[in-house]
């Protein structure tokens, strides 16, 4: 049997992206009003981003134990062997509970195989991850080489830059202090944003959200690997507008043509709030072939 591929709902892929290559989404759990749904599958993102519209405070939860003991042990009793990417392990406890679930499952069944590789990484970062070891898999890539290079990429080789709207929702997080948040606000400065080691790290702010989506543009050309056949994730907070013009110019100036598009989910809405826009792309420090990045939906 194929390495079977499992992942949660930080990684923000569209549905028709996971029941094409067939990947197990494990749900992190939304309260909203002290009630708890399981994501993706209770609540939708869009209905996570309306309960923000009307100042309603979502919280998150790690993925469920049941939840993830009942997958792998699924796939232990079909001694069928997984690959867990996980959200990164900075920003959730998910990663090394799966882990723990994972060895108990492993002792109970020795001849059971699981490996869990922290992406480092969340929305369409992970998702590309995700993705691209799904298309390694249907491509007949042996298991070992896609673990391998799925440990290389969550390391070295996937970029997120992103810019949100509220600088309010940063502060609750503890990313920017009241007074920078109360001043953007405003001055409608954006913050520009990457991820470093697994955290979300502003190093750059802009004024409004036009020069935001030209200064991201900017940041993919810097940072990109220079293959246009690679695929670009574009994420949005409940704003289309700015993911088409993100892609236009990706598109336009860059000559990117294969695009994932989705809403950010409701794992990092609920941190971010609504506006933001990112772009997720393979970078220059790539090092190794790899049949994905040349590789259309």
């Amino acid at each position: 049997m194929a390495l079977k591929i499992i992942t949660d709902s930080a990684c923000d892929l569209p549905d028709d992206i996971v029941k094409k290559y067939d990947i197990d989404v494990l749900p992190f759990l939304i309260y909203i009003d002290g009630i708890e749904y399981k994501d993706g599958i209770d609540i939708t993102t869009k209905e996570v981003y309306d309960a923000i519209r009307q100042d309603k405070v979502p919280k998150t939860g790690q993925v469920p134990m049941d939840e993830i003991l009942g997958t792998i042990r699924k796939y232990a009793e079909q001694n069928r062997q997984c690959l867990y990417l996980s959200f990164s392990s900075k920003l959730s406890g998910t990663c090394n509970t799966v882990r723990l679930v994972a060895q108990e499952v492993m002792s109970a069944f020795k001849d059971f195989q699981i490996t869990v590789v922290d992406t480092l990484s969340g929305s369409l970062a992970q998702g590309l991850i995700v993705l691209e070891a799904a298309q390694n898999v249907k491509a007949g890539m042996a298991p070992a080489a896609i673990i391998e290079w799925a440990r290389r990429r969550s390391q070295d080789n996937v970029e997120h830059v992103f810019s949100v709207d509220d600088l309010n929702y940063l502060y609750r997080g503890g990313r920017v202090n009241y007074a920078s948040a109360f001043l953007g606000g405003l001055l409608q400065v954006k913050p520009i944003l990457h991820v470093r080691d697994g955290l979300m790290i502003p190093f750059q702010k802009v004024r409004g959200k036009k020069m935001a989506i030209k200064r991201l543009v900017e940041l993919v050309k810097e940072r990109s690997l220079a293959n246009p056949d690679q695929i670009i994730g574009i994420t949005h907070a409940d704003d289309p507008t700015a993911a088409k013009e993100l892609q236009s110019l990706l598109r336009n100036t860059l000559g990117y043509r294969n695009f994932v598009v989705n809403l950010i989910g409701s794992v990092l809405a609920c941190h971010i709030g609504i506006g933001g826009v990112a772009a997720f792309f393979v970078n220059s420090n790539i090092d190794e072939p790899n049949l994905a990045t040349s590789t259309s939906l």
